[in-house]
């Protein structure tokens, strides 16, 4: 655990972190980017540290990854590549950076690890797990192949490396139905996203899908009485899901994607209102390039990717505390699970 006190006060004996009007208003270029979902008063607190973040990343060499759900003053102010789990897979396989700070959850900074073994990944608060990867262990996915002989496995990416090692392949959101559609045989075993698992099912009917038993607690909690009530009040709304959502949930949506899918979808189809069934913090870092879409709640905030704070982050590119490391023996077959997964998208795509 953090001791926040100790750090406030090492981080204070080195940068100047008061709010500063001056500071933001020179940053202003930064701050238009999340201005709807970030007032200037916030931006005066938030500036100073995004400011010693980045001149920090430039002393250390560093490159900061984040993911979609981090919050707009990490998302638009210290990232150097925001993206789905995918695209900062992908990306961790072409940075030359001798520093990988990985602002998501723990699982994102192992993949990162396990795909640049020789590179200082640094994850600002080890705290920062995922409920739907502890949800499964390498045990689990021994006793689904004991009970399935024969049957691949792909297991999601937000998993531990040691359930990578144990996989035959990986997944994202963006590419699970593709991926599974393409493994031999008749049977597939998914892990361990019940729901994506189910929501894939439908896609490819020539596949049987059988699945772990394990949800996401932040696209779990939606309900279609959710959905059906918001068209009730925002005639005209448009509602996009994440396929982590049950599927009784999904049914009800106008548009169904990973985070990335999501991006793209409203910057296409540019909806005068729009609901995202998924992590709060994806309508506001989107909603600054998209001022003609009215974004409309509910949404469920993760605790878990709330852990990375810019103080979190400063403290560990300052003190370079929170190294990650995976044992060469899991991270040897991790790496062929998720490179698998990256090489199979490519071909897929072209």
């Amino acid at each position: 655990m953090l001791d926040l006190t100790t750090i406030r006060a090492e981080l204070d004996r080195h940068y100047d972190l008061a709010p500063s009007v001056a500071l933001a208003a020179q940053m202003s270029d930064i701050h238009a980017r999340m201005n709807r979902a970030m007032p200037f008063p916030d931006w005066a607190i938030a500036a100073p540290y995004v400011a010693a973040i980045n001149r920090l990343k430039a002393e250390r060499g560093a490159v900061v990854l984040a993911h979609n759900y981090m919050t707009p003053d990490i998302y638009h102010g210290i990232a150097d590549v925001v993206g789905d789990s995918l695209q900062l897979a992908i990306e961790a396989t072409r940075t030359t950076a001798p520093v990988i700070v990985q602002c998501g959850v723990h699982f994102m900074a192992e993949t990162s690890k396990i795909l640049n073994p020789s590179r200082i990944v640094l994850m600002p608060d080890m705290q920062a797990g995922c409920s739907l990867a502890e949800s499964i262990t390498a045990e689990g996915v021994a006793a689904m192949r004991a009970r399935y002989p024969g049957a691949k496995v792909v297991s999601y990416v937000n998993t531990s490396a040691a359930v990578k090692a144990a996989s035959d392949i990986c997944c994202t959101s963006s590419n699970a139905a593709q991926i599974v559609a393409a493994m031999p045989g008749d049977t597939v075993i998914m892990t361990p996203d019940k729901w994506l698992a189910q929501n894939v099912a439908a896609q490819v009917p020539q596949k049987r899908i059988v699945w772990w038993d394990g949800a996401c607690i932040v696209h779990e909690r939606f309900t279609p009485q959710d959905l059906r009530d918001f068209r009730d009040w925002h005639p005209g709304l448009r509602i996009i899901a994440h396929p982590e959502c049950p599927p009784d949930v999904v049914a009800e949506a106008d548009f169904v994607g990973s985070t990335a899918h999501i991006i793209e979808w409203v910057g296409r189809e540019q909806p005068a209102k729009a609901m995202l069934v998924t992590e709060c913090s994806m309508a506001a870092n989107i909603a600054d390039a998209h001022p003609g879409v009215e974004f409309l709640g509910p949404c469920n905030m993760c605790p878990h990717m709330k852990k990375i704070t810019l103080e979190k982050v400063l403290w560990s590119l300052h003190s370079m505390t929170g190294v990650v490391e995976v044992d060469p023996a899991i991270a040897a077959p991790a790496r062929l699970a998720v490179q698998r997964m990256i090489d199979l998208s490519r071909q897929l795509a072209s």
